[in-house]
């Protein structure tokens, strides 16, 4: 079992490595295949040692090797999480088709949720991908069934299409495709959830950059990351919060 989980820690290590890839050049409306990845301030390919997650950054001291230009902290706190994330999907769901659903979300979420940090916009592409996705496994009934997943789909996408229209746009397009994206992934109970908890982390964190002036009030506050962050914690305790819920009423 050790073997497996120090696998699964590696395979999210080199998952979050390809995850800042995306990060960087969708965006930029770059292929992420090519060309091979390289310094974005010399342009100069990374040998096979700068591109060890981790430890890459360790070795060179944070600097590309090159140009000695500073390489942010985001590239090993992404390629971390991402594989701590996996090993609590492993822990959770073991080596199944539900640990696949689930890490392809959790990877789209990252992605996403940084994007909309750096750039205040939600990729096209990336809400693409996630339907194709979420249709896929909702076609083989891999937790969710199409039936549920649509009824996600419509209560998502469309509670915050109604949301952005009352409120004359505090709700973004990409808000409003992400919701609906998450509808297929977690049915329509789940959905609810997210929006709920979304909501909630979105108001206190958004009331603690405001107190200590980082942020003004007028300022815009991206919502994907507090989507993304509701998301992941409904796909680890989402159904304990609804019995809890359903007790509490009961």
């Amino acid at each position: 079992m050790l073997t497996i989980k120090i696998l699964i820690f590696l395979l999210g290590l080199a998952i979050g490595s390809f995850l800042n890839v995306c990060i960087y050049r969708i965006p930029a409306n770059e292929s992420i295949a090519y060309p091979p990845s390289h310094c974005p301030k010399c342009s100069h390919k990374l040998s096979a040692l700068d591109l060890i997650p981790v430890l890459g950054y360790i070795i060179n001291l944070g600097r590309c090797r090159y140009c000695k230009e500073k390489i942010s902290l985001q590239y090993p706190i992404i390629e971390l999480f991402t594989a701590v994330l996996f090993l609590f999907l492993f822990e959770r769901f073991g080596l199944s088709i539900y640990f696949a659903k689930y890490a392809v979300l959790a990877s789209l979420l990252i992605v996403i949720a940084s994007i909309d940090l750096k750039t205040q916009e939600i990729p096209d592409r990336l809400i693409v991908f996630g339907l194709i996705a979420g249709l896929l496994f909702n076609l083989y009934n891999i937790r969710i069934n199409m039936v549920q997943g649509l009824l996600g789909f419509i209560l998502g996408g469309g509670s915050f299409l109604i949301i952005a229209m009352v409120t004359k746009g505090a709700m973004g397009g990409g808000d409003i495709k992400l919701m609906a994206v998450l509808g297929l992934f977690f049915g329509w109970q789940l959905t609810i959830l997210i929006a709920l908890i979304s909501f909630v982390l979105g108001a206190f964190i958004s009331l603690i950059l405001i107190t200590a002036k980082i942020k003004g009030r007028k300022d815009y506050i991206p919502f994907g990351p507090f989507i993304a962050a509701a998301a992941i914690i409904a796909l680890f305790y989402g159904h304990q919060i609804l019995e809890l819920y359903l007790q509490s009423i009961t």
